[in-house]
């Protein structure tokens, strides 16, 4: 049997039962007015975020614009490269260290120095660097944050005493990624890192080659000074004949300028072939880090042209492209820009956070460990831009772009490195049989301008016959040494192609959209 009882606080009639104690079912009617306006608000509060919830559970499924990578064209990749042999490498160790197969110590200190002290390796060293903090920074949002907090304070009012406050406190608080946008953007920094590290690779092997080639050119010019040399005191002897039939009434002066004409012009060619050595030797001293004088001394001493040995095997097409540094650059950064449509696309999505504190309060320092209030609160939230004018959407579709960009960016670098290996192959052929044919000229040549010689010294031949062998046998010897380098140059620009200096660190690797778009025509 229940009974009203009266409350005299807020005026309200309430129902309890025969014992006095309220009903369970009539709390609500039975509050002061104040506590009952409390609970109403509360109450219109929830409806409120219930009615904000229900909108974006409509706006999510409607509006929810999916991230599509554009990869769904394949990249047509041929079986094998046009002018190499069928056989298929086993290994990439072949070419990590391929100015080994020079066998040239000094080229391979060169190029060992570069890779350590180079300013372009060391820079992109420092971007990988940065690249990993920021991926730290993205990891550290799926993680709750805790803020510490201290103050102290004095205060007086009137002719009231001083008084003194002393707090200490912790925040808390914890983004809840149900939508995956701080997963998305750790996956993009991940990304990221991975393709600042191909890059790093990618100077690497640009590095290695530069060294290369200026080293082959040092020794080319070298070679042809040699040559240029050797000519000029040969053309000198001639000039001597020369002089003496001129005095000997047995030639005319013409004769004896035409000589000294060609004198002249091989002593012309020994400070330009000067010049080439000594601004080579400065290029190859700051491409190791040094100034540009530093390794004029070592380099001073002549040596021949390195040749490559002539045993390398060559990998299928879509091995080599996978081991190209900067074609897996290109990949990560299509892996980079798919995560940038997600994180955008999530970001359009209700974003819900947890926040926490737990202070101290007291009246003196001593009293916050002994005897201080305690001050505690803890908060849930839920937030989502219900009207942006859309700039959520565009968003997404200019991150889509971006990957659309990135995806081109990744196509075209696959077609360059296909492009590289053949040009390079192309090239070696082309030189080594021109090479063969040149040699064979040179040797020719030093025939002719001999026999020349020795006739002309009998008065057997004309002087125009001694002057034409000698400038074709300078010719053609500074074509074999400039052929020769050639040759070397294309063994070096082969081994760039085919991603050679660099080991790409498979541990690293991730599933990303271009995993399969490798396509065979003969698949």
């Amino acid at each position: 049997m229940s009974r009203q009882l009266n409350d005299k606080t807020g005026g309200q009639v309430c129902t309890a039962d025969a014992k006095g104690n309220l009903l369970r079912a009539s709390d609500v009617q039975c509050m002061p007015a104040f506590e009952r306006g409390a609970r109403q608000q509360e109450m219109a509060t929830l409806s409120l975020l219930f009615v904000l919830g229900f909108l974006m559970l409509t706006q999510i499924g409607c509006g929810r614009v999916m991230p599509q990578p554009s990869t769904s064209v394949a990249i047509d990749v041929p079986a094998a490269w046009s002018l190499a042999g069928s056989g298929k490498e086993t290994g990439t160790s072949s070419l990590a260290e391929w100015w080994l197969h020079f066998n040239d110590p000094l080229l391979g200190d060169l190029v060992t120095e570069a890779l350590k002290a180079n300013t372009g390796i060391k820079s992109a060293q420092a971007a990988l660097r940065q690249a990993r903090a920021l991926r730290d920074v993205s990891a550290a949002g799926l993680l709750p944050a805790l803020d510490g907090s201290a103050s102290a304070g004095r205060s007086k009012s009137g002719n009231n005493s001083a008084v003194n406050t002393f707090t200490a406190g912790l925040d808390a608080s914890w983004e809840l990624d149900i939508f995956g946008a701080n997963r998305s953007a750790l996956d993009t920094s991940e990304a990221t890192v991975r393709a600042s590290a191909a890059s790093l690779g990618d100077v690497q092997v640009s590095i290695a080659a530069e060294v290369a080639l200026n080293y082959i050119t040092l020794r080319d010019a070298q070679a042809r000074l040699a040559i240029a040399a050797d000519n000029l005191t040969s053309q000198l002897e001639t000039l001597q004949i020369t002089q003496w039939r001129l005095q000997a009434g047995l030639v005319t002066s013409i004769e004896a300028e035409q000589a000294r004409t060609a004198v002249e012009q091989t002593r012309a060619l020994l400070p330009a072939l000067q010049t080439s050595i000594e601004q080579t030797c400065h290029a190859l001293a700051v491409l190791t880090g040094q100034t540009p004088s530093a390794l004029s001394t070592i380099l001073a001493v002549a040596r021949p042209v390195p040749q490559a040995a002539g045993d390398l095997a060559f990998s299928f097409p879509a091995e080599t492209l996978r081991r190209r540094p900067d074609v897996r650059a290109a990949e990560h950064q299509v892996t980079a820009a798919v995560g940038r449509v997600q994180e955008a696309d999530a970001k359009r999505l209700p974003n819900f956070k947890l926040s926490g504190s737990l202070g101290l309060n007291a009246l003196t320092l001593s009293s916050l460990t002994n005897g201080a209030s305690v001050v505690s609160a803890i908060l849930a939230g839920v937030s989502m831009p219900v009207f942006d004018g859309g700039a959520g959407r565009a968003q997404v579709r200019a991150q889509q772009a971006a990957l659309d960009q990135a995806f081109a960016a990744y196509q075209a670098a696959v077609l360059t490195a296909l492009k590289d290996v053949e040009d390079a192959l192309v090239a070696l052929r082309g030189d080594r049989e021109r090479l063969l044919r040149l040699q064979d000229a040179a040797e020719a040549a030093a025939n002719a301008a001999l026999l020349a010689r020795q006739r002309y010294s009998s008065g057997l031949v004309d002087f125009q016959v001694v002057l034409e062998t000698q400038r074709t046998q300078l010719t053609t010897q500074a074509s074999v040494a400039s052929a020769r380098a050639d040759v070397s140059s294309d063994h070096v620009r082969l081994y760039k192609a085919l991603g050679g200096g660099w080991l790409p660190d498979n541990s690293d690797a991730s599933p990303n959209p271009t995993e399969n778009i490798f396509r065979s025509p003969h698949s």
